[in-house]
């Protein structure tokens, strides 16, 4: 696939979303173990919807895929969503697909790279996101990269037969 280096760390760029990549995220999203954590846990992905959605997806500016450096290898998408320039906010939406590239810092550096553009360039003063209580690699990587819990919805999502928190953290752009 083609990737442009778009916004460009040690390990990883974010790059244009290429729609060309629809089986590789049907591959993912039909993953258990990589959509337990995933509002679309329980949804089935067929290609058909997947290439629809990536051709509605990569029209938006800020939805992005993450790229190792080393290889050109597509490990995953970040995204800023629900942009609001009046008020200088946006939420933040991550996923690592290949298995064998969680746990890597991978994620952590993207959120990075995002969150640095998105204060710098979109002059953005809030960025916020969601996260279940029981993902603690999610956790940790948004602890890592400055994210503080500002709020939390009490058993709000229920998976595996047991109700789970949703935990709202946020980044403010102290410059």
């Amino acid at each position: 696939m083609k990737y442009f280096k778009k916004i460009v760390g040690e390990h990883v760029y974010l790059s244009p979303m290429n729609v060309e990549d629809f089986e590789k995220y049907v591959k993912w999203l039909n993953n258990p173990e990589i959509t337990k954590y995933l509002t679309i846990h329980n949804s089935i992905v067929s290609l058909t919807s997947e290439k629809e959605y990536l051709e509605e997806f990569s029209k938006k500016e800020f939805h992005l895929c993450i790229v190792k450096c080393e290889n050109d290898e597509l490990i995953g998408n970040i995204a800023f969503n629900k942009i609001d320039y009046k008020n200088g906010t946006a939420e933040l939406g991550i996923f690592i697909g290949e298995e064998n590239n969680l746990g890597k810092g991978y994620g952590s550096e993207a959120i990075n790279l995002l969150t640095n553009y998105g204060f710098k360039e979109l002059r953005l003063h809030t960025i916020y996101l969601t996260v279940l209580d029981n993902n603690p690699r999610a956790k940790k990587a948004y602890t890592k990269c400055g994210f503080n819990e500002c709020g939390r919805r009490h058993e709000a999502i229920y998976r595996d037969g047991k109700y789970i928190d949703l935990i709202y953290m946020e980044l403010i752009n102290k410059d």
